[in-house]
């Protein structure tokens, strides 16, 4: 209750900032504290929290790397970056989440530009509300928003240890989640039948891979910790903000209810706040494994932080990955 009330009155934790607060707000400070040459990728940059993250992390002076599958929306959102900050380097790489294939395409293309690689935010995501499968015949939701920023994260991982090695500078991963995640039941989250789309629910698919995100982040927060790696990995939630995902659950608000629910809304501003306050926040340097709401860290479920379940589920994905991508190329 307690913590609904400060959500809505916007009142602010330990780190200064609340629930109303910006993105713009919550980097103002960072810019003197941040490296010169910082290159940031975001993967669902051409719409919504993900191109206003972008857009901040430009101003701030940070090289951004969209990838998009949309690579015209994508574009749209880099003339407006560079409207606003003409200086700003922005680079655009076609990507297909939901395919190993196009991934794989996607990270060879970026370490073909040798660049650094210092922020990886796994922003992109789908509400599906009826039954899809992925060309690796995968329920469409969790091969977008798990197994997709799980492969995508395994291939860059080495540039990222890599890169934070030789400047100094940490690493920092962030997996956009959701508290929808805390939906989900432990006898609700069978890998293979998530895998299948057995007895298909949008919304719980959507809360699965959501529950997938934090604890795919747990299980590499503890990998990189044993390798003494100067990277962290953080999930966040955006809070309930007005985008195309909300716009599409069509079968959980009715349009009346909706209205009423949308002036509790945040805005795109507002929700892409904790993204960039992880990303970029100096107070945010060694934290890892965590998750964060309204730029605070926060409790996600019982389930997510259990670290039987992130191993679990990380030895799942990778057996997954690793017969699929074998049989890809036989």
């Amino acid at each position: 209750m307690k913590a609904t009330l400060r959500y809505l009155a916007g009142i602010a934790g330990p780190s200064g900032f609340g629930s109303n607060s910006t993105a713009e707000q919550v980097t103002q400070h960072c810019s003197s504290s941040l490296p010169s040459d910082l290159t940031a990728l975001i993967t669902g940059a051409s719409s919504g929290i993900g191109a206003e993250t972008a857009r901040v992390l430009a101003k701030r002076g940070v090289r951004v790397v969209i990838a998009a599958r949309d690579l015209k929306k994508a574009g749209e959102v880099r003339e407006n970056i560079q409207k606003e900050s003409p200086n700003a380097e922005v680079i655009l790489l076609e990507i297909d989440l939901s395919s190993f294939g196009s991934i794989q395409r996607f990270c060879s293309e970026f370490l073909a530009l040798e660049l650094p690689l210092n922020i990886l935010i796994n922003n992109a995501g789908i509400f599906s509300p009826n039954l899809e499968f992925s060309e690796e015949k995968i329920e469409m939701t969790f091969a977008t928003n798990y197994l997709g920023h799980f492969l995508l994260t395994e291939i860059l991982l080495e540039k990222m240890i890599e890169t934070a090695e030789k400047t100094g500078y940490q690493g920092r991963i962030i997996n956009v989640s959701s508290v929808i995640h805390s939906w989900v039941k432990r006898d609700g989250f069978c890998f293979n039948d998530i895998l299948s789309g057995k007895k298909y629910n949008g919304t719980r698919a959507y809360a699965q891979s959501k529950l997938a995100n934090i604890l795919h982040a747990k299980e590499i927060a503890r990998r990189l910790q044993a390798r003494n790696a100067r990277v962290t990995i953080n999930a966040v939630h955006p809070g309930i903000v007005k985008t195309g995902i909300i716009r599409a659950h069509k079968g959980l608000l009715t349009d009346s209810l909706f209205f009423i629910a949308s002036k509790l809304l945040k805005s795109t501003s507002q929700g892409a706040s904790t993204t960039c306050y992880v990303a970029l926040s100096p107070e945010t340097e060694g934290i890892n494994g965590k998750y964060f709401t309204d730029c605070n860290e926060s409790n996600c479920s019982s389930l997510a932080k259990d670290e039987s379940e992130a191993q679990k589920l990380w030895n799942n994905t990778h057996a997954l990955l690793h017969k699929r991508l074998r049989q890809a190329t036989i």
